[in-house]
């Protein structure tokens, strides 16, 4: 493999589990040859002031001996920019975008120097976008004068797909860099510039599967809710209430018992999802913690069921859902196939000795119409 992803659970973990596990897969890829490490985390920066992007992002610095690293979430795309230093999903600040809610992470300063800052005991300088704009020498300067004056890290600015690039080949020597999958867009060409990236065949291609069709859905933001109401209009959606039935177990055979008699020509839909609102409700009388631990048990005993009972096209909705459902299925390695929308792609796993087609999507990624097209696309 030309790339490789170690994807681990560890946006919420305890800190310390979250460094250990991220510590163990550095090593790992160092023994296995690997020559420069990305730590990606999500595009709107999901954290508290407790970590966990600034504890792992200083255990990997430690470790590699390189003393710096840049920290770039934009992902144009998706509408995820970076300006001046502040976070912006569309025309909003992260602080008034809907994150503010998140029900694991809530995100109310959109200040990334501020952020990062609150995670880490090193210190935080910005490349701002008047330097991005001039190119990736400009980038590579201030970069280095950054770690010269004793900064640890350096949140930069990308309002393009173009700045992405420029912040990729300025970052062509760097052992380290921490951001969003979009920043990874420009590292590809330093290494076929210096041959060391070939591409034979469609790198994209997965092998045919069939089976039914399943979308499971925890996460609680506006794209997954938005297409969520789209999907009702099309095909059968299944609503959890954990409050009527706090149980995992119980509320999951529910949910899999709803399926029958519907798997077949059609996808279906069991969702958590639910507005702020309810989201609020559901944690005042369960607890934080324990709301999410229900939800998460839930839906990976649904993925695992589903499966049971012939899915082999599945799509998880969410961070915490996706790795919950991952870890049931004990899905051990992915393949990454053909995107379905900007940052989200089809997968070929095996789970339980059966081949599947898995897409796990962020929470906001996505357009309305996700679900639909992503079965769409396999029929194409």
């Amino acid at each position: 493999a030309d790339a490789v992803v170690v994807a681990l659970k560890s946006r919420t973990a305890p800190v310390r589990q979250a460094v250990e596990q991220s510590l163990a897969s550095l090593r790992w890829l160092r023994r296995a040859g690997c020559r420069q490490f990305f730590f990606k985390y999500c595009s709107t920066f999901d954290s508290t002031d407790q970590g966990n992007i600034g504890p792992v992002a200083d255990t990997l610095i430690a470790e590699l001996g390189c003393g710096f690293a840049l920290a770039c979430p934009a992902f144009p795309t998706n509408a995820r920019t970076v300006y001046q230093g502040h976070l912006f999903v569309g025309d909003t600040l992260l602080s008034e975008s809907g994150m503010e809610h998140h029900p694991l992470t809530p995100m109310t300063d959109p200040n990334l120097v501020r952020v990062l800052s609150r995670q880490s005991d090193g210190t935080v300088g910005l490349v701002p976008y008047a330097t991005v704009e001039q190119g990736p020498s400009a980038i590579r300067k201030a970069l280095t004068a950054l770690k010269e004056q004793g900064r640890r890290y350096a949140i930069v600015d990308a309002v393009n797909d173009r700045h992405l690039m420029a912040i990729g080949e300025a970052a062509e020597n760097h052992p380290l860099i921490t951001g969003g999958s979009g920043v990874a867009m420009g590292l590809p060409a330093n290494f076929k510039r210096a041959g060391l990236l070939k591409t034979e065949g469609d790198p994209a291609a997965l092998p045919k599967v069939n089976g039914h069709a399943a979308v499971i859905a925890g996460s609680c933001s506006r794209a997954t809710l938005a297409q969520l109401g789209f999907a009702r209009q099309h095909v059968p959606v299944l609503q959890l209430e954990p409050l009527a039935t706090p149980d995992a177990s119980a509320l999951s055979e529910a949910a899999l018992e709803w399926t029958r008699g519907k798997l077949g020509s059609k996808p279906v839909v069991i969702a958590a999802s639910a507005p702020p609102d309810q989201v609020a409700s559901v944690q005042a009388k369960l607890g934080r913690d324990a709301a999410g631990a229900l939800i998460e048990e839930t839906m990976a005993r649904i993925a695992a069921g589903l499966v049971a009972r012939g899915v082999r096209r599945m799509i998880v909705a969410g961070g915490e859902t996706s790795g919950a459902a991952v870890s049931r299925l004990g899905v051990r390695a992915l393949r990454i196939g053909q995107e379905i929308d900007p940052g989200v792609p089809w997968t070929y796993a095996l789970a339980a000795g059966e081949p599947l087609l898995l897409a796990l999507k962020s929470g906001n990624f996505g357009g309305t119409e996700f679900f639909l097209k992503a079965f769409e696309l396999l029929e194409a």
